[in-house]
């Protein structure tokens, strides 16, 4: 008899473990798609876009109005910050400095006409990278992350200088990406993000959450390549997968980007 009831109360154990996690799963994936508003709207407008041509404007000009429409409301809605708005801005820049530079050197091209465009290169697509960041930032508030073991400044700021440096001078030097990205699992290797879900703490390697973020912006990147965002030389007559190797590029991005956000909110912390 008491075997009977010791695995009635396992099996009810199990059931709650199992409703218990799937709860914290909803919950974890409710609170990324929060983050994930910026991204989402941008995806939705190339969508949108593509399959209704708008009036008036050429396409990349809608998208621009729409992109800082957006912008506005979150910040007048709450739903965004001041101070977010500042990295935000940040990671405008520092993408369309990027795309002048891309689009110069013939790596991908914007082939449609718009007013709003600089050096070939449509201002909306700035924008782009500062989604990344307002994910970073939606995320690190919504879900209290806090880093372990993170290294000091002064390895941190040079290291996403190289990385983001490394994306201009590998079309006139070698290409030393995967040197970074060897010296990133070093410099990284026993750093670790902690996150809450429903007042639960949750701990990750730091060099997983990398992995996992460039692979979905990788996917992010295929969609927004189908959709006309920009065009990769192999897609001009047609549209196919971008090639896996962009991973590589998007991860170091992503690395890039995150430093920046734990250094910006480290040193607020810290003031």
């Amino acid at each position: 008899m008491n075997v009977i009831v010791q695995k009635v109360r396992q099996k009810k154990t199990f059931k709650t473990q199992i409703t218990s996690a799937f709860t914290q799963l909803v919950c974890f994936g409710w609170e990324q798609a929060l983050s994930c508003v910026f991204p989402v709207v941008i995806f939705a407008s190339l969508a949108i876009t593509q399959l209704l041509p708008l009036p008036f404007l050429a396409r990349y000009d809608w998208l621009l109005l729409i992109c800082l429409t957006m912008q506005w409301w979150m910040v007048r809605s709450g739903l965004e910050t001041k101070d977010e708005l500042k990295v935000i801005t940040l990671f405008h820049m520092i993408g369309l400095t990027l795309e002048i530079f891309k689009v110069h050197m013939g790596s991908w091209s914007y082939p449609e006409e718009g007013f709003f465009k600089i050096f070939e290169v449509p201002l909306y697509s700035g924008f782009m990278y500062a989604s990344v960041a307002s994910y970073l930032c939606q995320a690190w508030r919504r879900l209290n992350v806090e880093l372990e073991r993170w290294p000091s400044f002064f390895i941190v700021v040079p290291l996403a200088s190289a990385i983001y440096l490394n994306f201009f001078t590998h079309h006139y030097w070698i290409d030393v990406r995967w040197w970074l990205s060897a010296l990133v699992l070093m410099v990284f290797w026993k750093s670790a993000v902690t996150y809450e879900v429903n007042r639960t703490r949750y701990r990750m390697p730091i060099a997983l959450s990398f992995v996992l973020i460039g692979f979905f912006i990788w996917i992010a990147e295929n969609i927004a390549t189908f959709f006309g965002a920009w065009k990769y030389p192999n897609q001009t007559d047609a549209w196919s997968l971008v090639h896996l190797g962009k991973v590589s590029s998007w991860l170091l991005l992503v690395i890039v980007s995150f430093l920046i956000v734990a250094t910006l909110k480290l040193v607020k912390r810290k003031i």
